[in-house]
C-alpha cells in the first residue's frame, strides 16, 4: 500500500530534465555514450551520412583525375601546348603547397558543398605572368554582385584585398535568383539528408542500446480497496510516465498486473531497411550520381554497370568539365585567343582501367582512319614502330562507285552468241 501511494503523489517531484549535451546516460535509458558518436562520426554534418560522403568524394575524385591540358591551334588542329606556364600551373602544381590532383578535388568539393569556388590568379610583377593559382576559403570571399567585384579576406592563403569580375577564375554551381552566385546541392537536399541522418542515428542507437524497445511493466497484485482508479488519477499517472519517457527511460514500471507490454514499432514495422534504401537513392538522384556507383543498389550486372559508366560521364561530370573549362578560357586568354586556346580534360582517362573497352575504343579509331597506330602507342607511353604512321582503314568499307562498278562488271551480257536471250521474271 505504501509502495502504491508513493507512485500516486509521485507528480508532485519535479519531472525527469532532458539529458544535457555532454551528460552520460546508460543505454537502458536510451543513452549513447559520447565515445560512439566521436569513433563513428556522429553530428549533423551532411558528410557523415554515408551516401552524401560517396557521392562527393567519387565525383571530385573523377574530375582530380582526369588529366587538364592547354591547347593552342597549329596547322588547323589543336595541339598540346607544353611550353606554356599555365601548362604547368593547371596540370601539375597549382601553387607551392598544393598538387593539381589535390586542387581540383577541392575546387569541385566546394562546388558541391558551397556552392561556389574561386580562384585567384597572381601574378609576378616582374614577367607579368601568373606565378600561381590560390584557391580561396568561399566563406573568406564576398561577392558584390551591384559593382561585380570580389573581396577576399582569406588570412590562409594570404590573399586579401578587391579583384573585378574578370579577375576571378569563378566556378559555381546551380543559380536561382542571382545568376552570379551558386547553390549548393546540400541545399536541395537537406530533407532527403535529413531522413538518411536519422536512420544513422536510429541504427546506432538500437545497435548501442542491444536493440532495446519501450513498454510498461505493472503489477496488478493490489490490496483489495485500492485496485481501480478515478480518471484524475489515471490522466496524472499519464502524465508522470510520459515524463519519464520524455527523460529517457525506455522501460517504466506502474502498479498492477506483473506483465511486459510494448509500445514502440520494431524496424520490421516501420520497414526501416526500405526507407533507408530509399533515403541512399534518394541522394544520389541530387548529386546525379547512379546508384550502382555508390553501391546503393545490388540488382545490377555487367551491362548496368557499364551503362552506368557513361551516365556517370553525361549526366553528371561532363557539366563540371565544361563549366572549368568554359570558365578557365574566359578568363585566363584574351578574347582574340579564344579560337586559336583551348583548356579541356582529358576524358579518356576515365576508362584508363577499363582495359577492355580501352581496347575496343582504339580498335574502333584505327579502323575508322581517325588514328595511327602510332600516335595511339605515343599514348600508351610506348615507342613507334615502322610503318605505324600509315593511315589504316577497315577491308570492308568501300565506296558506293565502287560497289556499282563491281556490278556492271559482274552483271552478264544480255545476248548470247548475238541472239538475244529472255532471262526469267520473278514475280
Amino acid at each position: 500500500m505504501n509502495r502504491f501511494f508513493r507512485w500516486l503523489f509521485r507528480r508532485d517531484e519535479p519531472a525527469a530534465a532532458a539529458p544535457q549535451k555532454d551528460e552520460i546516460i546508460p543505454p537502458r535509458k536510451g543513452g549513447v555514450y559520447p565515445a560512439y558518436l566521436s569513433m563513428w562520426g556522429g553530428g549533423s554534418s551532411p558528410m557523415n551520412v554515408a551516401t552524401v560522403y560517396s557521392c562527393v568524394k567519387l565525383i571530385c575524385d573523377s574530375v582530380a583525375s582526369l588529366p587538364l591540358r592547354v591547347m593552342r591551334m597549329r596547322d588547323g588542329i589543336f595541339v598540346p601546348d607544353e611550353s606554356s606556364r599555365l601548362q604547368y600551373l593547371l596540370g601539375t602544381q597549382p601553387n607551392e603547397t598544393t598538387s593539381a590532383y589535390d586542387f581540383w578535388f577541392r575546387v569541385i568539393q566546394n562546388v558541391l558543398l558551397d556552392g561556389n569556388a574561386y580562384i585567384l590568379p597572381v601574378y609576378n610583377p616582374v614577367s607579368m605572368d601568373i606565378d600561381r593559382l590560390v584557391l580561396a576559403d568561399s566563406k573568406a570571399v564576398m561577392h558584390d554582385t551591384i559593382n561585380d567585384t570580389y573581396t577576399f579576406s582569406d588570412t590562409v592563403n594570404g590573399v586579401s584585398g578587391t579583384w573585378t569580375e574578370d579577375e576571378v577564375i569563378h566556378i559555381k554551381d546551380l543559380t536561382l535568383n542571382d545568376p552570379k552566385h551558386g547553390v549548393s546541392v546540400l541545399t536541395f537536399a537537406r530533407v532527403a539528408m535529413g531522413i538518411a541522418s536519422s536512420g544513422d542515428n536510429s541504427t546506432l542507437n538500437q545497435f548501442a542500446n542491444g536493440g532495446d524497445v519501450r513498454g510498461i511493466v505493472s503489477n496488478g497484485t493490489t490490496t483489495t480497496g485500492f485496485g481501480e482508479y478515478t480518471d484524475d488519477q489515471l490522466v496524472d499517472a499519464a502524465a508522470d510516465i510520459d515524463s519519464r519517457f520524455r527523460g529517457g527511460e525506455r522501460i517504466v514500471s506502474v502498479p498492477g498486473d506483473v506483465q511486459f507490454k510494448q509500445i514502440s514499432l520494431s524496424s520490421v514495422d516501420m520497414q526501416f531497411l526500405e526507407s533507408r534504401k530509399f533515403a541512399a537513392v534518394d541522394i544520389c538522384r541530387f548529386f546525379r550520381v547512379p546508384p550502382t556507383k555508390v553501391f546503393a543498389d545490388t540488382s545490377n550486372n555487367y551491362k548496368s554497370v557499364e551503362m552506368s559508366n557513361v551516365d556517370f560521364l553525361t549526366s553528371c561530370l561532363n557539366p563540371y568539365l565544361r563549366r572549368i573549362e568554359s570558365e578557365l578560357l574566359r578568363k585566363l586568354f584574351a578574347p582574340s585567343l579564344s579560337v586559336k586556346r583551348k583548356v579541356e580534360f582529358d576524358r579518356e582517362a576515365l576508362y584508363a582501367t577499363d582495359l577492355e573497352s580501352k581496347v575496343r575504343y582504339q580498335s574502333g579509331l584505327i579502323q575508322a582512319g581517325l588514328s595511327t597506330l602510332n600516335e595511339l602507342r605515343i599514348k600508351e607511353n610506348r615507342p613507334p614502330v615502322e610503318g605505324g604512321d600509315v593511315v589504316l582503314v577497315s577491308a570492308n568499307l568501300k565506296t558506293i562507285m565502287q560497289l556499282i562498278n563491281e556490278e556492271n562488271e559482274q552483271e552478264p551480257s544480255d545476248k548470247e552468241d548475238g541472239k538475244p536471250v529472255r532471262r526469267p521474271t520473278h514475280s
